[in-house]
């Protein structure tokens, strides 16, 4: 089964345009300068969160979290959930393992207390977890193996009653057991599974997965749907913008600092407003500033400079900012004309400036200029490195020369057997920080003699109308980077399939463009136990991506979220998730 991305991870699909598990069985010719890869760029920091002192935390008191809208369900496994849904979902259901600072997992001792694997080679793998005994949900009943059985059930994608986005790895999964005591659960894979890690997190209760109809209900929370986070549900309204969360009193954990958090609904545009008159505490900005408009006359990107301006100038406010984990990139379309030409699409690749791209999107909003040189790992995860010398040696204007690309003048568009060498870009629609990527884009391939026009399309179009219909020659966006990345990339780089009608399904592989040796380094690193041996497996399938010419590898997509001061625990997370029950204000 090849992995689908939870709605979560989807949402942030566009995350340009708006600023888990394993696998189982998204150079010039003439005087002009020629571009080459950009150097590996250092570690790049993912996350923007100043560690928490508990004791300089006081008790008490309530914060207010700014969210693009109050979800209609906390399921994050459901097709409706959103990122939103995610968030409130961390401060309420258990995750086994949490993702670490830098892309890791790391246990989780609220809720586990050991967890281990079978040795390497050693078939089959059973992954024994031993429960924190005193976790329970919030009606007292502890966590337990068949909470385990039913979110297998509905995740495995063995019963297609369920709809769900079934996750990579649950359907590996052969049976689930109480081990040797009621806190002890054993899980059984057919074939083995490197990421397990990821599985059961969130963890719902049973009575909540164990049948298609229960998993499809919303889960507002309250009595009725029973958690285990440090907050619980005290109010939920969806259509009033408000969620309401309290201390869990069954919460055996390290207490939450905060007696509540409210989530409201607030829209991107109208959150420094908010900020500045004391309604919110806790907002992210990048879409706020990233889509503000300027006034009569202002220049192309003007709005976002002086939304930007006042996010930093905010009375009482602190901006934070850092790489995002998610990687922006230049995505090919190798079903489209001229681009079924894989030397064409090489030199594409070749011609891009990464680092121009970089700066132009990241040091005006305050951020290292980073360009990036890995499809699958982030700056800052272990075994990144810059994988771009895949391309070759010979720089673009040769390889356009050698593929019968002419240039008919110094600075003229190339061409072959009298047709002109352009091609379409596509970005999203009114984000200042893809126009001036798209830019720098654009001037890099004119520089090689590549033609190229920008065009735009607004979010709620850009995947449906373009991407996933292939109506576009390059495009522009973000996919999420994750902890797994042999499981959770391996869709977008998949070769296409035929479907029963015999066309193609590209599923979320938009650049159309894959192999079986690619296919097959997914599948073997997502099965492979050591760790040094999985990166081997992952760096392999990079250089063969970078070859293919699927895309370009451009930047970390920039994240910013404003934090009122004295507010700690609280800023962007990069690759973790908030610790709710630390973020609290500050005694002093």
């Amino acid at each position: 089964m090849r992995a689908r991305l939870p709605a979560a991870a989807a949402a942030l699909l566009l995350a340009l345009a708006a600023s888990a598990g394993c696998s189982g069985g998204p150079f010039p010719a003439g005087t002009a300068p020629t571009p080459v890869p950009a150097p590996p760029a250092p570690a790049t920091v993912t996350g923007d969160v100043l560690p928490v002192d508990r004791s300089t935390v006081r008790d008490g008191g309530t914060l207010r979290w700014a969210v693009d809208a109050v979800p209609a369900t906390l399921n994050v496994y459901q097709p409706a959930a959103t990122a939103d849904s995610a968030l409130l979902a961390h401060a309420l259901y258990p995750a086994l393992f949490r993702p670490g600072a830098h892309g890791g997992w790391e246990a989780d001792p609220d809720y586990l207390a050991a967890a281990e694997s079978t040795p390497p080679g050693q078939l089959p793998q059973v992954v024994t977890y031993r429960l924190n005994p005193r976790a329970v949900w919030s009606d007292g009943t502890p966590l337990s193996a068949a909470d385990f059985i039913a979110q297998r059930a509905a995740l495995s994608g063995l019963d297609p009653a369920y709809t769900s986005a079934r996750p990579a790895g649950y359907g590996t999964i052969d049976s689930i057991v109480q081990g040797a005591g009621p806190q002890e659960v054993k899980v059984t894979f057919r074939q083995p599974c490197a990421q397990w890690r990821a599985l059961f997190g969130p963890l719902y209760p049973a009575a909540e997965t164990a049948t298609a109809a229960a998993f499809g209900r919303p889960l507002p929370g309250g009595t009725a749907h029973p958690t285990a986070g440090p907050f619980l549900v005290s109010g939920y309204d969806p259509a009033g913008g408000r969620a309401a969360l309290v201390r869990n009193p069954y919460w055996w954990g390290e207490p939450a600092k905060a007696d509540r958090i409210d989530f409201l609904a607030v829209p991107a545009e109208q959150r420094a407003d908010a900020l500045e008159q004391n309604r919110v505490d806790i907002a992210p900005l990048t879409a706020a500033v990233d889509h503000a408009a300027g006034g009569a006359g202002a220049p192309a990107g003007g709005g976002a400079a002086q939304a930007l301006h006042r996010a930093e100038t905010l009375p009482g406010v602190i901006l934070h900012r850092a790489a995002g984990a998610a990687l922006t990139q230049l995505t090919l379309n190798a079903a489209r004309d001229l681009l079924t030409d894989p030397v064409l699409r090489r030199a594409v690749a070749r011609a891009v400036d990464r680092r121009h791209a970089a700066d132009a999107a990241l040091t005006p909003l305050g951020l290292p200029a980073a360009p990036h040189g890995h499809h699958l790992l982030t700056g800052d995860q272990d075994g990144y490195r810059d994988n771009a010398d895949a391309l070759g040696a010979t720089d673009a204007g040769r390889m356009l020369d050698t593929a019968g690309w002419k240039r008919p003048a110094a600075g003229a568009t190339r061409a072959r057997n009298g047709r002109e060498l352009a091609l379409t870009l596509l970005a999203p629609a009114g984000s200042a920080t893809a126009r001036r990527t798209a830019d720098a884009v654009v001037a890099d391939l004119g520089a090689a003699g590549i033609a190229v026009r920008v065009t735009e399309a607004p979010a709620d179009t850009f995947v449906r109308d373009h991407l996933a219909a292939g109506d576009y020659d390059l495009a522009l966006f973000s996919w999420p980077a994750g902890p797994d990345p042999a499981g959770e990339q391996q869709p977008v780089y998949a070769k296409p399939r035929p479907g029963p009608d015999g066309a193609l399904r590209a599923g979320t592989n938009f650049a159309r463009a894959g192999t079986e040796e690619i296919d097959r380094l997914f599948e073997r690193a997502g099965a492979e136990p050591d760790p040094a041996a999985r990166q081997a497996l992952l760096q392999e399938a990079d250089v063969r991506i970078w070859q293919l010419g699927h895309s370009v590898p451009l930047f970390q997509r920039p994240e910013l979220t404003a934090v009122r001061a004295g507010l700690a625990g609280a800023g962007v997370w990069g690759f973790g998730r908030p610790r709710f029950q630390d973020v609290g204000w500050s005694a002093g």
